[in-house]
Parts: C-alpha cells; sequence; structure tokens
C-alpha cells in the first residue's frame, strides 16, 4: 500500500505565528539576532501548547527547524513570536507532530482565537520588558522597532 492511498487525518484548530526576523539580547539589549537557534526569522510555527502558569511566556511550537528543514516540536519564548492567528490545519506532518504532544486534539476554533490574541499581548509585552531602560542600538531592526512597536510599548507603562 503506498502513501496516496492512507488517509489524511482530520484537520486540528492550532493557532500559527511567525517568527520575529530580529530580537534583541545580549547586554542590556544592544545585541540583535535574526530568529532563534531553531527557526529562521519569518518562519511560520504553530502553538501547540501553552503553558499559562508562569503567565504565558512558554510555549510548545511545532515546526520546520532552521537547519535541517524537519519538522520539530520545541519549546520557546513568546516573546519571539508576533502575528498570532487562528488557522484550520491540514499539513499532514504538523498533525503527526501534534499527537506526541499533551494536547493531541489542539484547539477548538473559540479557544484557538482566544488565544491568539491573548498571545499577541503577551508577547509584545515581554518584548518590551527586554531591557525597558535602554535605548536600542541605531537603526535597529528588532521586531519592535520594525513594526512600530516599540510607541506601543512607552503607553503601556
Amino acid at each position: 500500500m503506498n502513501e496516496s492511498s492512507a488517509p489524511l487525518p482530520e484537520p486540528v484548530w492550532l493557532v500559527a505565528a511567525n517568527v520575529v526576523t530580529w530580537r534583541r539580547c545580549g547586554n542590556d539589549g544592544q545585541e540583535l539576532r535574526p530568529g532563534t537557534k531553531s527557526f529562521k526569522g519569518g518562519a511560520k510555527v504553530y502553538v501547540a501548547r501553552v503553558y499559562w502558569g508562569p503567565g504565558g511566556d512558554r510555549l510548545t511550537v511545532i515546526g520546520r527547524a532552521r537547519h535541517t528543514n524537519r519538522w520539530i516540536v520545541i519549546n520557546t519564548a513568546t516573546r519571539h513570536l508576533h502575528s498570532f492567528r487562528p488557522k484550520l490545519v491540514h499539513t499532514p506532518r504538523v498533525v503527526e507532530r501534534l499527537s506526541t504532544t499533551r494536547n493531541p486534539d489542539g484547539f477548538s476554533a473559540d479557544q484557538a482565537e482566544t488565544y491568539a490574541a491573548t498571545l499577541e499581548q503577551y508577547a509584545r509585552q515581554y518584548r518590551a520588558e527586554i531591557s525597558p531602560s535602554s535605548p536600542h542600538p541605531n537603526r535597529c531592526l528588532c521586531h519592535a522597532c520594525l513594526t512600530g512597536e516599540s510607541t506601543w510599548a512607552e503607553h503601556i507603562h
């Protein structure tokens, strides 16, 4: 029996997001790094699980690895993601990897929509908290500066 005759898995609702192109790190947030260690900047990932206990600062995500391009499941910081949105996922590899997490059925459509909005707020807040007193370097390429989020962060304090 070949793979083409195998039944496709049922689609599931997840929260999709993108990895920030550049992120601040290092001493007082003056260093910029592209993407994360595991994902290229701009890569699409799917949130499989949210840890609400510590304030939603860590997520389990499924995405294509930076160097191997294979689908991986990894925990990452919420601040390294942006553009959270609910998404009905049909990709067999994503659904297959989801079965290895603690949330193998995904979310309901309503949950995905609520989580997406909440996670976007948390991500902005956590990015704003990275070295709040230190200025951004000249011609900063971090996500907050590229999207104008840094002015948003000034209004919440």
